[in-house]
Parts: C-alpha cells; structure tokens; sequence
C-alpha cells in the first residue's frame, strides 16, 4: 500500500495548499518573533526597573555600622592577650564579624562584649615557601575573606580585615567609606610608614596591620579565586602580599586612605600621633610594639584614654589645628583629644605639620632605616627651644553642645622661660562636634583656632572653628 503522502493531487489544488501553507508558516515565524520580542523586552524593562529601584535603595540609605562585616585574624595563644585591644573598639549590638582562630579553644567564654571565635578553613593543602621563619598562619589569614564571604552575612556592603593588635574606629571608618560605592571593586588601605618596609613589599599594598577593606562585590569574586592565587603566591610572606597580588590579578588598584596606620616604628610614636592627616583616624597597629601612648599609664589605658575623646568627637580625634599667640610670640599646635604642643616661639605652619621624628626604626641594620613615607622634623636639643607638651586630661560636654578638652602640662625643662609660660598649667580647647560631609571628606581642609583672653595666669582657652573663606594660618610678622 502506498503511503497517503504520495497520493494524486490536482495541480491547481496543489498550488492552493502550497501558498496557504507557506503563508501559515510565515504567520506563525512573525507571531514567534513578536511573541519573543515582546517577552524579551518584558524581562528587559523589568530588569531595569529593579536596578533603579535597587540604586534609588542604594543611595537613600546611608552606609552604617551594620553594613560592615569584620575579619579579625588571631591564633588561640594569642587571642587571650590580645583581646583587649578589641574591646576597645567592638559594639556587640552593633557590628558583625568574626575572630578567626586555627584551633578553637577547649572551653569558650562567651564574652558577648568581643566578636565570636571561628575556625578557620584548613589550608594545609596549600604550600609555604618564605624561609625559615616564615608563618604558615598566612594562608588561613589570607583565605579569611572567603570564609567569611561563605559565611553568607545579609546586606554588607564592606569587609573589614585586621589584626588582633590593630585597633579600629568604627564611626570614622563609616563616614570614610560613605564616600565610595559598594557595589564597585575597591580596595582600600594604606602602605607602611617605613620606606624599607614599603619598598620591600610594595607601595600600592595595603599593610594588613593597618587593615585592608574591601567592597563587597570585589569580595564575592576574590572568594572565589583566592585558592589559586594561594597556590602561586606561595613564596611571599604575609596574607596581605597574597590578597594584594591576587587583587592585582583581578585589575584593581589601592585605593590609598591615609587614616590607617601600619605603625611599623618602635618607642615613642607620639610625633606621627601630633600631626596627624587632615582625614580621619582610621586604625592603629602594633600597639603593643610602641610606648603607651599618654605618659604615666599603661598601653591599654593609655588607649582607653585616647577612645574617651573618641567617643565623645569621633572625627575630631587627632585632627591637627594651629594658631598663633601674638603677645609672646607662641606657637600652639592642637592634635585634638590627644595632646597641645606649645612651642615658645612662631614657627611656620608647613614646618608644625611635620612629623616630630620621636620614634625609632622597626629594623636596623640599614642605611634608610629611618626613612619613611611621610616628612619628618628632627627634635631640638635645646630643651629651651623644644615644645612643652600638655597631655589630655578630661572631656565634658556643655548643654549648647560645645565640647570642652582640659590638656595639662606635662614637663618642662628650661629654666630660663619667662614668667606666663612658667606658670601655664591646663590648656582648654572649646570646640563643636565634628560632622563632616561628603563634599568634606573628599576635600579635607584644616580648621582654625583662637586664642581666647586669659582668666587666669595657669589656664589658656583655645576655641576652634571653621575656616573663613580664604583665611590663612599664618605665622604673624614683626617686620
């Protein structure tokens, strides 16, 4: 039997079905084609509109406090000593994160005023090659940023990554990533202040001590990748040279924030402190390392001292504010919350804003041991031309909000002085809270400050205040 296909069919019918067929076909290609391009533009205009919705969201709701996650890097021996250094700084109802151990220990006292414990992921897959004193504990730090991505924290918007011993200001860290978009790859930090140390590593690094921050989108996809890198970069010596090197595969740059501080210097660290940058206070590493940081106290009080200004005028704390005493031709230098320099003679603005060198070198040994990223001033040795120092003693508030810090003097070597310097004792600086703004933050400029008329013989008031449009601090002239 022949098939029903091959059965007789008149020409002209033939023809007939032939065109209504190509025609149903045609038909029914334009009816698939509008039906796909109306679906598609559906899906396209539906799209678009979560992602204005989704940027509309973005930009209405300020960066706050929760939107940072916290990588804390710490071993078991270590964790109980170094503890306190984060208390400082940590507010349990308020921030998240994690402090990551290699082993966690036997018994775990739930502080709830310090972040919780967490194991780190094993590495000991991946090989270390830095010599012989090198730390196996930099693979598992540098694969924090994926165990904590993994721990799949809700809204972040950055990842903060430090030591045990580096000490943070949350508020100030805040108000500086309120300047840059999340959803951007950015790296944020700050070299080393030694050269050497600096040279050896990199100057575009980020120095894991100061603490490395990273957007949130940069981190989903370092997560993902950071085993690799891990496997090349086996020779360098710390995490932050691997999570540096494997940013750097990815095509992004440091983003260089001033406030975070390496402190890759011993002794005395009160010039880098004095004349801190117009940004502000971000972090403070090695603070272990370094004198206490207010005389006659211990580190840890000497810090928690520091933080009593802090937590009264976050932004405020160590910004640097200059002015002039005509009558006696003095000098008053105002690191805000941390101490007055009161130099007995006028001195130009550019030379105040350098560095007292009053520390000494992390390593000797070497030519540029005493050569670091920033300008420094050698100390006088004439006690007579060296300026006395007036060390924070109290922090009130009034009721109209004026912020009221008593510095108190705290030695004096030269004999030959005249009579009202003898005689200063506290120094009372009369200032408004710090609130700065985004146009601020990206274009930081010094306040000023004056001298107000004396009460007493032992007291001086300083009152600081915004600049007027094209002020100038500067040194008056007797000629």
């Amino acid at each position: 039997m022949k098939s029903w296909c091959n059965c007789y069919i008149p020409s002209q019918i033939h023809v007939v079905i032939k065109s209504i067929l190509i025609s149903s076909s045609i038909c029914g290609i334009s009816i698939f084609i509008t039906m796909s391009l109306m679906s598609t533009t559906k899906v396209q205009v539906t799209k678009s509109s979560v992602q204005v919705q989704v940027q509309v969201q973005d930009v209405s709701a300020p960066t706050s406090v929760e939107h940072l996650v916290f990588g804390v890097g710490s071993g078991r021996s270590l964790w109980p000593k170094r503890k306190k250094h984060v208390k400082l700084y940590w507010k349990p109802n308020e921030m998240r994160g994690c402090v990551f151990l290699g082993t966690l220990p036997h018994q775990q006292n739930n502080d709830t005023s310090l972040p919780p414990l967490c194991l780190s992921s094993n590495t000991s897959q991946f090989r270390y090659t830095w010599g012989r004193t090198g730390q196996l504990s930099a693979n598992r730090m540098t694969r924090m940023v994926k165990d904590i991505v993994n721990m799949n924290y809700s809204n972040v918007r950055w990842y903060v990554f430090g030591d045990d011993d580096t000490v943070f200001f949350p508020h100030n860290l805040v108000k500086t990533l309120s300047k840059y978009d999340h959803r951007l790859s950015y790296y944020l930090g700050a070299p080393s202040e030694s050269y050497l140390a600096a040279h050896a590593f990199s100057f575009n690094m980020a120095f894991g001590g100061g603490g490395i921050v990273i957007s949130s989108s940069l981190a989903q996809v370092l997560a993902k990748v950071v085993d690799s890198c891990l496997k090349r970069y086996h020779y360098l010596y710390g995490s932050d040279a691997r999570t540096y090197s494997c940013i750097t595969e990815l095509g992004v740059g440091l983003t260089q924030e001033s406030g975070f501080h390496q402190v890759d210097m011993l002794g005395n660290i009160f010039g880098l402190l004095a004349t801190h940058p117009l940004s502000p206070l971000l972090s403070l590493h090695h603070v272990d390392q370094t004198y206490p940081i207010f005389p006659n106290m211990t580190r840890i009080k000497a810090l928690r001292h520091l933080f009593k200004a802090a937590n009264v005028d976050s932004e405020r704390i160590l910004q640097q504010t200059v002015c002039y005493q005509n009558k006696f031709s003095w000098t008053i230098s105002v690191s805000w919350g941390y101490a007055i320099l009161l130099f007995p003679f006028h001195m130009p603005l550019p030379d105040i804003i350098r560095t007292p060198h009053t520390f000494k070198p992390w390593r000797k040994g070497n030519v540029l041991e005493n050569a670091y990223n920033f300008n420094t001033r050698q100390l006088q040795n004439d006690p007579c031309k060296k300026p006395i120092i007036f060390y924070l003693d109290t922090v009130s508030s009034d009721k109209d909000g004026t912020i009221i810090t008593s510095y108190r003097k705290s030695f004096q070597n030269c004999s030959s002085q005249i009579a009202p310097l003898k005689n200063l004792e506290v120094i009372k600086v009369f200032s408004k809270k710090l609130d700065l703004d985004i146009n601020q933050l990206r274009s930081p400029k010094r306040q000023c400050c004056d001298i107000l008329p004396s009460r007493t013989q032992d007291l001086m008031e300083v009152a600081i205040r915004e600049c007027k449009d094209g002020e100038l601090i500067f040194m008056p002239s007797h000629i």
